[in-house]
């Protein structure tokens, strides 16, 4: 029977799910369970990474039922995973020795500013281009081998393995055979050196983090072991954390070429090819994936608040019902809006980085109305995608040749061209938005032989083009208004 299916795990924050792609690039299956989010204390995020192995096969045995598909026309299986969620386990048990410390976890800031303290922000940003953060994996893991009876007394002993979530999936799917993960995954843990491949000494030294602890690295598309179901061996054969399977799924292959998630926040990467374009704006800088014996590398800035803020406009003014109908209200507003609405509700990420603005509307009038304000809080996502970009090709010296867009809030039309208008470049939006999951399958799938890149890209279907229509005066106009906007929000709480 032809082996022609990929299943793609995708082990996100609050779900893993599970899902078909056909030998067309087509889903024809998603199986999804959620499962529980753990708040000790106040900042602290924790899973039970004993739960998330159990979802995780649970929606992969239920997803084969599903697609009604034998698992002898199974080809190999892709995983993608929420990044930097650090899990510790004992490898003669096999079992966790503390929940999973999930990315948005804040405990370990107070560390972060004793490491900034001892000057290693430089090293830092050098050799693993992230900044010193408690967002990342190194933190948690000093945390858990100095917070656990005996840990570091274990670690030392070698009896015991860290992960991110792809390498505790792999463990267990390989049946504790193989401890490994991928270039983008370990670019995310803060000890990785990502011009030399390899785990940084000075970094394992500095914070006490025994090497036998670390995951082997491999390419994104390769042979990682094999998953037996029903005695059948199925590869496992492609890794990529989230944000870099999607720049994959979205097929940005070519440097220059950028993706936007526009979620709870917005995930901006642009591929800057072989080249390490090292930030001077508060970007990070981070592996893209391994391909083909080759290395790509990629810029990736955040936008803190974006779809958080069409959840305000629903939950906090009561002025919608739900997100969609955001675009009803904002078509309405005939002429240019005269409202800016900065969302610094959590103050603002890149290329501001001021922990100490607040949220604000400019520009009200007697005649202001819901329309003006719905419309004005969706355009604050493209002027802050702007504010990225616009830094993202000052320091890779790339012109952007267009941005591909997924994520909720990319279904809307009229921020979709908005976001054309003010950015004066095409936005593409593709027909299949399930593009983290696409990209885990694809780099399996590349690795197996049942595509080549050039077949990806001739299978991508673009359900929408959004053409810039604006004058470089009006255009020039709106921003330097936003930016005014911006300024007047910066340090507003002493």
């Amino acid at each position: 029977m032809k082996k022609k299916y990929i299943i793609a795990l995708d082990q996100g924050t609050t779900s893993s799910r599970s899902i078909v792609v056909n030998e067309n690039g087509n889903i024809i299956a998603i199986s999804q369970q959620e499962f529980k989010q753990i708040f000790p204390k106040s900042g602290w995020v924790e899973h039970n990474p004993l739960e998330i192995l159990e979802t995780q096969l649970a929606t992969l045995k239920e997803v084969i039922t599903k697609a009604n598909i034998s698992v002898s026309e199974i080809a190999g299986i892709g995983i993608t995973n929420q990044r930097e969620t650090t899990v510790i386990w004992n490898k003669k048990t096999g079992n966790p020795i503390y929940n999973a410390i999930v990315w948005q976890d804040k405990r370990t800031a107070d560390f972060c500013n004793a490491l900034k303290e001892r000057n290693l922000e430089n090293h830092v940003r050098k050799t693993t281009g992230l900044v010193i953060d408690s967002y990342f994996s190194a933190t948690k893991i000093h945390w858990i081998l100095n917070n656990l009876p005996n840990a570091k007394e274990d670690a030392e002993k070698g009896d015991l393995l860290f992960g991110t979530i792809d390498s505790w999936l792999l463990w267990n799917l390989s049946e504790r055979k193989v401890h490994a993960t991928d270039y983008s995954n370990a670019s995310r843990t803060m000890l990785y050196d990502i011009k030399n491949l390899c785990w940084d000494e000075t970094l394992l030294n500095e914070l006490e983090i025994p090497k036998s602890l670390l995951p082997k690295v491999n390419p994104s598309s390769f042979h990682f072991g094999d998953y037996t179901l029903e005695g059948t061996k199925i590869p496992i054969a492609g890794i990529a954390g989230d944000q870099q399977a999607a720049l994959f799924g979205q097929t940005c292959f070519t440097k220059g070429e950028a993706k936007n998630t526009y979620g709870t926040g917005c995930f901006m990467l642009m591929n800057t090819g072989e080249d390490i374009e090292f930030s001077k704006n508060g970007l990070l800088t981070t592996i893209a994936w391994g391909i083909n014996n080759k290395i790509y590398y990629a810029l990736e800035g955040s936008v803190f608040i974006a779809g958080a803020a069409i959840q305000w406009l629903r939950d906090g003014l009561e002025i919608i019902k739900d997100a969609k109908e955001s675009e009803k209200f904002a078509k309405q507003v005939i002429g240019e809006n005269p409202v800016y609405v900065v969302p610094a509700f959590a103050g603002l990420g890149a290329p501001y980085w001021n922990m100490y603005a607040r949220g604000a509307v400019f520009g009200l009038t007697r005649d202001t109305g819901k329309n003006h304000l719905i419309k004005a809080t969706l355009d604050s996502l493209a002027y802050q995608t702007k504010d990225v970009l616009d830094i993202m090709q000052k320091d890779s010296n790339v012109t952007l040749t267009s941005l591909k867009v997924d994520g909720g809030a990319s279904k809307n039309n009229t921020l979709m061209q908005f976001q054309a208008n003010i950015l004066n470049t095409t936005v593409e939006r593709p027909e299949v938005t399930e593009t983290t999951a696409l990209g885990a399958a694809y780099l399996a799938g590349l690795y197996i032989g049942l595509w080549k890149q050039e077949d990806i890209i001739a299978k991508r279907k673009i359900n929408t083009l959004f053409l810039p229509s604006f004058s470089s005066e009006k255009r020039e106009k709106l921003y330097k208004k936003w930016r005014k906007s911006v300024q007047s929000t910066i340090d507003w709480i002493d």
